[in-house]
């Protein structure tokens, strides 16, 4: 059996809300409209899906731009952030505390449906000595009132995926910056329209992956820069995480609704957590970009095998049929012709692992267990010790040696990192150009799939200024 979430490896990496006390109104509130949305075309009306046909078949096709590039965009300067939080469940409930313990850092408004949760949630904003937040909890669409304050800088959405795209769509369109969970979006129009908000607001939309911010990620991330795997070749990523047991436990997502992806799409359907630290590798967006994506998927067996072992007859989950592959497996090629493999597997037993490798013609990394090989540090086939390396850490590392918070102190230097780039007017470490991009294979690898592995085109969000390098995670410490 799975531990509770907050002592869970990985705490759960998907972001998904749980209701301590069972299914809640928001199970219907916030999961009303997953029908319909990330299913390619078939949740669209017919004049919707010839509008969207060319976006949701891989067109590379770049649509008008409506406004210029936000590459290279700073925020503006400010000497606390303002901060509204969408979503207090199992990923958001938590997440707050970081916020809070984040200098010049404020929270100023909190919004979920279930009253309980806010409650929770602004007790911890006054426990902390900042005033009472404004709380928004009358149905589904009063997120739209909090995005609408003239008192918030940077919103927040920890809320089942289906609703990511319409509420960073609002907090764009009401000139905030924002920050979501992952995936950014499940369909590819919907990653346009961001983009084009984006560029058109002045905002910035992020997709907040917490895993380009874990120690060997970043530390990778500075050695592979220095040249010590040479010129980089290829890469891999991944989310394998047995979620059958959290899947089916009404305890832990409020309501079916993490589950019942399982029933709309064959393909990756989280590819951030993999595909985020090897594309920072690999300077993807920046000197490189990925083109091309081409996806297998095994038979669909591991959901409903475990709910025949563990769930009583007349359960509610007898009425689905699961259409998820067990394991998909993706190779993406980019323009400079490296390859990066990505796996997706959250329904059949096995250990976790993001797999994170890096390799190139010096030498290669190796993750879970972590392990390295490079000329000339190593020979005679025998893997070396990743931990003599530690001289390659992040500054972000080297300053906070045992930050606060889940997975491991990541989720943490996410939060201190984006609010340090806020306060002092920094570019951001990644753009809505790399949260498309990170994203793009959700629907991609569905396509790609249903297609015997036909590849799949991988739209340029960035216009053809990929080809232009640019600073990333690999930062310098700034002057306060």
């Amino acid at each position: 059996m799975h531990e509770a979430p907050a002592q869970h490896h990985d705490a759960h990496n998907d972001r998904g809300d749980a209701n301590e006390a069972g299914p809640s109104r928001r199970s219907v509130l916030w999961t009303a409209g997953a029908a319909g949305a990330g299913l390619g075309l078939g949740g669209l009306s017919s004049t919707q899906a010839a509008a969207a046909a060319p976006a949701a078949a891989g067109s590379a096709a770049s649509p008008t731009a409506t406004g210029k590039t936000m590459i290279g965009v700073p925020f503006e300067r400010r000497g606390t952030v303002r901060v509204g939080i969408i979503g207090l469940g199992n990923r958001g409930g938590s997440m707050i505390d970081l916020f809070l313990a984040v200098p010049g850092v404020r929270v100023v408004a909190l919004c979920d449906p279930v009253t309980e949760k806010t409650a929770k949630a602004a007790a911890k904003v006054t426990a902390a000595g900042q005033p009472a937040p404004a709380v928004y909890t009358h149905g589904e669409h009063d997120y739209e009132n909090l995005c609408a304050r003239g008192d918030i800088d940077f919103v927040y959405a920890a809320t089942p995926w289906d609703r990511h795209f319409e509420m960073a769509k609002a907090a764009l369109l009401h000139g905030k910056h924002v920050g979501v969970e992952c995936p950014l979006a499940l369909r590819l129009d919907q990653l346009w329209e961001l983009v084009d908000l984006s560029e058109r607001t002045r905002r910035h939309c992020m997709q907040l992956e917490n895993c380009c911010y874990g120690r060997n990620e970043m530390r990778v991330l500075r050695m592979a820069h220095a040249g010590l795997f040479g010129e980089l070749l290829h890469g891999a990523g991944a989310y394998v995480h047995d979620l059958r047991g959290l899947m089916f436990d009404p305890k832990y997502y409020e309501g079916p609704w993490r589950r019942l992806w399982h029933t709309r799409l064959r393909g990756d359907l989280y590819p951030n957590h993999g595909f985020g630290p090897v594309a920072n590798y690999m300077d993807l967006n920046r000197g490189d970009r990925a083109v091309r994506i081409s996806s297998i998927g095994t038979p669909a067996l591991g959901l409903a095998a475990y709910r025949k072992e563990h769930m009583p007859a007349g359960d509610p989950s007898w009425k689905e049929s699961y259409i998820g592959s067990d394991r998909t497996i993706s190779l993406v090629q980019t323009a400079r012709g490296r390859a990066i493999r990505l796996e997706h597997d959250v329904s059949t037993p096995h250990p976790y692992s993001r797999i994170n490798s890096l390799g190139g013609t010096k030498g290669l990394f190796e993750d879970y267990p972590e392990r390295i090989y490079l000329e000339p540090d190593h020979s005679n086939d025998e893997w070396g010790d990743f931990g003599t390396y530690a001289q390659w850490d992040h500054w972000l590392w080297k300053e906070h040696a045992n930050p606060p918070g889940g997975h491991g102190g990541m989720d943490y230097l996410l939060v201190f990192r984006l609010m340090q780039c806020m306060r002092l007017g920094l570019v951001p470490d990644f753009d809505v150009y790399d949260a498309a991009t990170w994203t793009a294979p959700v629907p991609l690898s569905d396509l790609s799939i249903k297609a015997n592995g036909a590849p799949q085109e991988i739209p340029d969000f960035t216009r053809g200024l990929w080809k232009k390098a640019r600073p990333g995670m690999d930062s310098q410490k700034p002057q306060e």
